[in-house]
């Protein structure tokens, strides 16, 4: 995990993307997948219901997971490994912790060796959150209509940014 106080270069915000339905999150989750590498963080915000879930999914199954993906919501960690992903991933749901101190013992770290890591609720890490993550805010005003994301590109992610 980043020390803390270590700045962010958090590069630039891009223009909001417009998502309509659960097939588009899945789609974007896909893209960004088929640019993931080993050492990745993505980090991401956003309500209760608005799509960080969904988007994962499309994620995992571009990665090559054929079963469905549950949320780590209870298990706070649920891990893939190759074979059933071609690219080690460790998806992490922050939403029951509170204390930024228990985030050390989830030992995140290690995923990033060989593998990526996909966080919602990153603010629950505070400081601790990696300064190259890709960090994704979705957003809705109405739980039945459209989501928009917004990135916060690190410098590596700036190049290979998919939707220009």
């Amino acid at each position: 995990m980043a020390d803390e106080g270590e700045d962010r270069d958090i590069g630039g915000q891009t223009e909001p993307i417009l998502v309509v339905s659960d097939a588009e999150m899945q789609a974007i989750g896909a893209a960004l997948a088929r640019l993931l590498a080993p050492g990745d963080v993505i980090a991401l915000n956003g309500t209760l219901g608005c799509g960080k879930t969904t988007l994962t999914r499309g994620l995992l199954h571009e990665l090559g997971l054929e079963e469905e993906a549950p949320s780590p919501s209870f298990a706070i960690v649920q891990a893939y490994e190759v074979p059933e992903v071609r690219l080690p991933l460790a998806h992490v749901d922050l939403y029951r912790l509170d204390d930024e101190a228990d985030m050390e013992e989830l030992g995140l770290d290690d995923y990033l060796y060989d593998g990526a890591l996909v966080i919602e609720w990153p603010e629950r890490m505070g400081s601790r959150l990696w300064p190259h993550a890709l960090v994704l805010t979705l957003s809705m005003d109405d739980p039945a209509g459209p989501r928009t994301i917004t990135a916060t590109l690190p410098p590596q992610w700036k190049e290979k940014w998919p939707f220009q």
